[in-house]
């Protein structure tokens, strides 16, 4: 009978060591939206507080003072590409977003530093954009709520909705540029990748088809470089006039280039080649 008093406290004690952590709901839990605008892929993540019968504007989140903007650490965003937030500019890149809520503006801030837990590290000095926005009236929302809205091609309107409350942060994104830069970078890679099969089918001796990849290239992008493999591989095919006005074409536009490292070369040639 002395026995069970003990073997009833090992097993207590033992219990902590193997059991499982227990679930329990957080009073903040953390939330993420996310939206395409464009090509661009902006994303809000945060801890969503809930009013729990409290007064939240000008007591829980008193007027006039910088808040994370949510609870536990600093709000963030983070946009795979260049955008505008309330008409100033902010790189592709993760911030931390922070506010000023007043009664009639709010100050919005996007911060540089994104790891922080809330305004104690803040440095003015990293801040990518500041600009005022002012507040309406929004749902009654229990738990504070970021949602886009309006989203189009090139922008969208980023909501922050708690307790009556509704805040907008305009978001444009400048689709065109971006689609256009990355048309110019596609056609770039697109001649360069062009012109080494080029270069690989003239040295194994297939100078039809690599003329046709050569000729494809230089439509994309023209440059010394490209143009210059066409001159050899016509020189390969005996046709010494249009070799060597390619060669001749080649040396202007590398004389006039940055780096025009066969430049040595392309004299050699001109002055050997057959000039008729």
């Amino acid at each position: 009978m002395t026995r069970l008093p003990f073997l009833a406290i090992a097993l207590t004690l033992a219990l902590p060591a193997s059991a499982q952590d227990l679930d329990t709901p957080s009073l903040s839990p953390g939330a993420q939206v996310t939206q395409t605008v464009g090509v661009a892929e902006i994303t809000v993540s945060y801890s969503s507080p809930g009013k729990r019968d409290r007064t939240v504007w000008g007591e829980l989140v008193p007027w006039d003072e910088m808040w994370r903007t949510g609870a536990n650490s600093a709000t963030t965003l983070e946009t795979s590409h260049d955008l505008t937030i309330g008409g100033e500019a902010v790189p592709a890149g993760k911030y931390a977003l922070f506010t000023i809520p007043g009664e009639k503006a709010w100050t919005v801030i996007v911060n540089g530093n994104p790891d922080q837990g809330g305004t104690r590290n803040y440095d003015k000095k990293l801040d990518q954009a500041r600009f005022t926005a002012e507040p309406s009236k929004g749902a009654d929302r229990e738990r504070l709520t970021f949602v886009f809205a309006n989203t189009t091609a090139t922008g969208a309107d980023l909501e922050l909705i708690w307790a009556g409350t509704k805040v907008v942060l305009p978001i444009a994104v400048d689709t065109d540029a971006i689609v256009g830069a990355s048309i110019d970078d596609y056609l770039d890679s697109a001649a360069g990748n062009l012109t080494s099969g080029a270069r690989y089918l003239l040295e194994k001796g297939e100078h039809e088809r690599a003329l046709e990849l050569v000729e494809a290239a230089t439509s994309i992008d023209k440059s010394w470089f490209n143009t210059w493999i066409k001159a050899e591989i016509l020189h390969e095919q005996e046709e010494h006039k249009a070799a060597r006005k390619a060669a001749l074409t080649a040396q202007k536009m590398g004389n006039e280039a940055e780096n025009f490292f066969w430049k040595e070369r392309v004299e050699k040639a001109l002055a050997e080649w057959p000039k008729k």
